[in-house]
């Protein structure tokens, strides 16, 4: 990996509880298609995330501009990735979502502007996850493949830091103590990512079984 990857990547993988398990990393590489199609979705996933927090908070122009680039360069990346699942003759098709995705939204607070904080704190480490899985992988992929995921890394962290910056501003302005709950939901993070799963996805556990 580059130098410049590398400083990329420090901040991230120090701002995470753990690294992702080498079973998860061993799966995926024997599941390539399953990884593709669900890399697809989460895209698609995180550009949905930013549109509807754009029309939910219209009266936050910072918040604007960051997830209307945000949902761009996620709409762009959905693209590439059908992209090469076509290339490569992988239907995408329906696959359930993961434990890990749906387990981080039921920690965030039902109402109010910690609702709003909650979610740009898990957007945030959703983000620094997947960069961290997309260097992870990268060293065990084909070299059409593997450059694709290590050039997702710079805009990836950049959203990264972005919903972290979005969540800590509103924290402080609303007297919330941003870090002390973005611990809180990093450490319940690093749980799902450690726990065994039975399902492989892009987010998923430790994987118990290949599916």
């Amino acid at each position: 990996m580059s130098d410049t990857l590398e400083k990329l990547l420090a901040p991230i993988n120090d701002f995470l509880h753990c690294s992702t398990p080498g079973k998860w990393i061993e799966t995926a590489c024997l599941n390539q298609s399953v990884l593709l199609i669900d890399h697809a979705n989460c895209e698609k996933k995180a550009a949905s995330t930013a549109m509807n927090l754009m029309y939910k908070f219209t009266d936050r122009p910072e918040l604007l501009k960051k997830m209307s680039q945000l949902a761009r360069e996620e709409l762009l990346h959905f693209q590439q990735v059908v992209e090469i699942m076509q290339a490569r003759g992988i239907e995408y098709k329906s696959v359930s979502a993961s434990r890990y995705a749906s387990s981080l939204r039921a920690l965030v607070t039902s109402k109010g502007e910690a609702q709003l904080i909650d979610t740009l704190f898990i957007g945030a480490i959703i983000e620094a996850r997947s960069c961290e899985r997309f260097a992870a992988l990268a060293p065990f992929l084909d070299d059409e493949l593997a450059k694709f995921y290590r050039s997702l890394l710079k805009s990836e962290a950049r959203h990264y830091e972005d919903y972290l910056s979005l969540a800590s501003r509103y924290a402080s302005a609303a007297g919330i103590d941003g870090e002390s709950r973005l611990q809180e939901l990093l450490a319940e993070e690093a749980k799902l990512v450690n726990a065994p799963d039975q399902q492989f996805r892009f987010h998923s556990g430790t994987p118990s079984l290949q599916s």
